[in-house]
């Protein structure tokens, strides 16, 4: 279709505009790479990903086919964030004073806890427009943000979860050995937990209580998909690339003078390994995959964790292909540094923009009163939803950044 095309040009022309080459000879690297005005123009390019990966998903562009090629590659682009967001803490812990100093109340509280329930306060009222009826705990839980309001909004809460234990291993455990294996650990128990935990509460009936329509009438609103931490896959499967970051900060040195002998042909091996284990992901997802809730054989944990660890290496090896790509090769326009300065707050209002303009592809109800409604799938209106969205996820975010920004005065002190 000719909105794919046309959403293909506009993104690789992201990754053109104010490209920079350092040369062919293998030891000419751009000193900047990892810097911060190069790595914010990175993460606005992940969020524009992140942005067309959540159209993508829609239901009427999966039956059209467009613009595929972002629908299942959205755990990529978060990677992304992940290896630049512990490559950062690394960076900033060697070069600032007492960085540890205050760290849960200046990097956790205020840049992550703040935003979540900011977003929970904004997305209430869109329940209340759009959602069914829920019951006063399921509002509660809710605000308390036991359970997702925003369902977009996981990744404040792991990278949450991911700062704690950074500040845990670096306040209280000597050399880094120790400190890297907990960081492991972290990331290895988030998503063992979700492979046992799954997308719903499986276990709350009886065997497979959920494979008939009837199941999932009479099931609490608390057994439903998308309701409680770590209920889906997207939770955990970018995060080892967080580790990643970290130790390519501490070792960033060595690892610019290793690229440094022999850099083509090192960068072949990787992009040759990273095409193998994606393949192996691919694998991974096929023969045992996510979804064994809908196998017929019950909750299917241990297929769960066959897909999740395979899946693993890959968001490693990308993240440090990217980071060897950068030595030689990084673009930063206006818009990617646009998008990187609002990232957190796009992702977080994304939903929103997605649920307000859904009217344009789907009509209501199948004529038979199958819940599932009609696709309006003409490159007309998904283009005009996929604009609609992007400009209304911009728009939302920058009310939302402030605020986010009012609601921290009070801790400025």
């Amino acid at each position: 279709m000719c909105i794919t095309w046309i959403v293909y040009a506009l993104f690789i022309a992201l990754l053109v505009w104010g490209g920079k080459f350092a040369g062919f000879g293998s030891a000419r690297f751009h000193g900047d790479s990892s810097g911060l005005g190069v790595t914010k123009s990175v993460r606005g390019i992940a969020a524009a990903g992140i942005i067309l990966h959540h159209i993508s998903q829609e239901s009427a562009f999966q039956k059209a086919g467009a613009i595929q090629a972002f629908c299942n590659i959205g755990f990529i682009f978060v990677a992304v964030f992940f290896f630049w967001s512990g490559f950062g803490l690394i960076k900033s812990l060697g070069s600032k004073p007492d960085y540890l100093k205050g760290f849960m109340k200046k990097r956790v509280l205020r840049v992550l806890v703040i935003p979540f329930y900011v977003s929970v306060i904004l997305y209430a009222p869109l329940h209340l427009l759009s959602g069914g009826p829920m019951t006063a705990t399921h509002w509660i839980c809710n605000f308390l943000g036991i359970t997702m309001m925003n369902e977009y909004a996981w990744y404040p809460i792991v990278a949450a979860i991911l700062y704690a234990a950074f500040c845990l291993a670096f306040r209280k455990l000597r050399g880094d050995g120790p400190r890297f294996v907990l960081m492991a650990a972290v990331i290895l128990a988030m998503g063992l937990l979700f492979c046992v935990s799954g997308h719903f509460a499986w276990w709350a009936g009886e065997k497979n209580w959920w494979l008939t329509r009837l199941g999932w009438e009479k099931a609490k609103w608390w057994m439903q998909m998308k309701i409680f931490w770590f209920s889906g896959e997207w939770w955990v499967n970018s995060c080892p690339a967080f580790l990643v970051g970290m130790l390519f900060a501490r070792h960033e040195e060595g690892i610019r003078a290793w690229f440094a002998r022999a850099y083509w042909r090192k960068l072949f091996l990787l992009a040759l390994l990273t095409a193998a284990l994606t393949g192996l992901s691919a694998f991974g997802q096929w023969k045992f995959g996510y979804w064994t809730e809908f196998s017929g054989r019950g909750p299917g944990i241990q297929d769960k964790m066959l897909t999740y660890l395979m899946q693993v290496p890959q968001a490693m090896i990308v993240v440090a292909l990217m980071f060897a790509v950068m030595l030689k090769y990084h673009a930063s326009n206006p818009v990617t540094r646009f998008m990187g300065n609002l990232s957190l707050e796009t992702y977080m209002m994304n939903l929103m923009a997605l649920s307000a303009f859904r009217f344009l592809l789907y009509r209501g109800t199948a004529p038979d009163g199958d819940p599932l409604p009609y696709y309006w799938a003409g490159s007309g209106n998904l283009a005009l939803y996929a604009a609609a969205v992007i400009a209304a996820t911009i728009a939302l975010a920058l009310p939302y950044r402030w605020l986010c920004d009012l609601a921290r005065r009070p801790l400025t002190a």
